[in-house]
């Protein structure tokens, strides 16, 4: 686990050091859990939220998109449940002072438990070998089955906690597992406390008509206010889905966990509007569809796992979330859940108009269920960082740190390096990158040697390099180097769009997805 956490604060200080990710308004300290994105950050990001709307908008007729406002009329947060229910079961260190989300720190012990099973199992696989039935050890070890019964122990008192809404439970549970504070290593906690998550702030022109409104905390309800004007002007028909990227504002604690969990941050999401008693069937559908859009990206099958949830939302009747394994355990990234027609029917009775749809297929007239799939885009942003940071040993002893980032995703698709400042070579290199640039993101280096050069653009992930030498200037050829092999071949110039585009196009990934 030290080595994890080693990696992910290298990953940190490198995410800094390239231009990835910032502290907010660091010239003044910094915000907590508040982070800007840097020029290749916001690249990377900018990538993420296009292969998420791309394959929403474009591969799907029935699916539109829409940019709803932050601010909005507080009803619409009474009617969501914002305002009575938007609360998380947190926890105070006494020696520390440190906060936690109590479901959180009950959640990572159970993981502990996970962790301790998996390991007597790969213990075993490696002392077996091929003979080794990883299904029937599971089943009779003694040490696996101990671990499991305190799992299986711990999960159903969690659930039922949750469930009932006991933050006295919650707390019990917390002192029976002996769960310390991560920086005091103590066991002194006050009492949990459901604490509300929205910010509030005031809109009026004087401070006496002034109206209380809130920085909305999901985006999912300028959907639900706007569903029956995207119907009407787009003729839509059910099943259809309208989609979203937007920000969304919670009074979170710092997570210590750097852009994983913000008071800031931005999701991608689509709510998806069926007939009742069609809902499981398409919250089915979509968390396979989901899971294939994550593992099309090709960081590992292995690194995503499903986690039905143990406490479901007042609105939901099912819910999943897709986990990603981070270097502090597998965590959320995204989450699908059958909304029922919760949010529709409240917004139809706290504002008193009708927004039923009716069906011509069977001539009736309903409140449409509604499936969700909800995406952080600062976790995926996270997610692929983790995955994509390596530290490798060359030959001769030499090492070089490299983003082995999905090429569609990557910030900079070419780097253009000319070998010298000197006899054309840097006019003939701009000739080159402007044929380039109306495709792909570019960038041109000149200063230091070519393998310094190429180091940098190890560092941010870019997938192709290509050197401009003299041997340009006489036969229209360049040398091209790949980043994840560091293979260096000769091509002709016009060569080059053809190679690059073969990687770096989007469609590709669609491919993966409906193929």
């Amino acid at each position: 686990m030290a080595s994890q956490d080693d990696v992910f604060k290298k990953l940190v200080a490198h995410c800094k050091e390239y231009g990835f990710v910032f502290p907010s308004s660091e010239i003044y300290d910094g915000l907590g859990a508040v982070y800007d994105y840097g020029q290749n950050g916001v690249e990377l990001k900018n990538n993420i939220k296009k292969y998420w709307w791309d394959s929403m908008t474009l591969l799907h007729t029935n699916i539109v998109g829409i940019d709803a406002a932050i601010f909005m009329h507080p009803t619409t947060w009474k009617a969501s449940g914002h305002v009575d229910a938007f609360n998380d079961p947190l926890i105070d260190n006494k020696d520390s002072k440190k906060r936690y989300r109590a479901d959180v720190l009950i959640e990572e012990q159970l993981a502990k438990y996970d962790d301790k099973i998996e390991k007597e199992v790969e213990k075993a696989a490696k002392k077996f070998g091929d003979s080794f039935d990883a299904e029937l050890f599971r089943q009779t070890n003694p040490r696996v089955l101990e671990n499991k019964a305190k799992r299986d122990e711990l999960h159903t008192r969690f659930a039922k906690a949750l469930n009932d809404n006991d933050l006295a439970e919650l707390k019990k549970i917390i002192e029976d597992y002996e769960i310390v504070c991560p920086i005091s290593g103590t066991k002194n906690w006050t009492d949990v406390r459901q604490f509300n998550l929205m910010f509030s702030t005031e809109m009026g022109s004087t401070a006496d008509g002034a109206m209380k409104i809130y920085l909305r905390p999901e985006t999912a309800q300028g959907i639900f206010v706007n569903y029956l004007n995207v119907q009407k002007t787009g003729r839509m028909k059910i099943p259809f889905g309208i989609a979203q990227i937007g920000k969304a504002f919670r009074n979170e604690i710092v997570a210590r966990q750097f852009v994983f969990r913000m008071r800031e941050f931005e999701q991608m999401e689509m709510q998806f509007f069926v007939r009742p008693g069609e809902e499981l069937k398409w919250f089915e559908h979509w968390k396979e569809f989901r899971l294939k859009w994550h593992k099309a990206l090709g960081l590992g099958d292995q690194k995503y796992r499903y986690h039905d949830h143990d406490k479901l939302a007042h609105y939901a009747n099912a819910a999943t979330d897709i986990e990603f394994e981070m270097p502090f355990g597998f965590k959320e990234v995204e989450g699908i859940h059958s909304r029922t027609d919760f949010d529709l029917s409240s917004h139809e009775k706290y504002s008193g108009k009708n927004i039923k749809y009716f069906d011509p297929e069977i001539n009736e007239s309903y409140t449409p269920y509604v499936i969700e799939t909800s995406i952080g885009v600062d976790r995926m942003f996270l997610s692929i960082m983790c995955s994509a940071y390596k530290e490798e040993k060359l030959e001769g002893g030499d090492t070089r740190v490299v983003l082995n980032l999905p090429p569609v995703l990557a910030p900079v698709k070419v780097a253009v390096l000319p070998l010298l400042k000197k006899d054309g070579l840097p006019e003939k290199a701009a000739e080159i990158m402007n044929g380039l640039k109306f495709d792909f993101r570019c960038t041109y280096e000149e200063k230091d040697t070519i393998g310094k050069r190429y180091r940098r653009q190890d560092a941010i992930g870019t997938p192709f390099c290509i050197t401009v030498d003299h041997q340009t200037i006489e036969d229209n050829t360049v040398t091209i180097r790949y980043r994840d092999t560091m293979k260096q071949e000769r091509v002709k110039v016009e060569e080059l769009h053809a190679i690059i585009d073969a990687q770096v196009n989007m469609k590709n990934l669609f491919k993966k997805i409906v193929g």
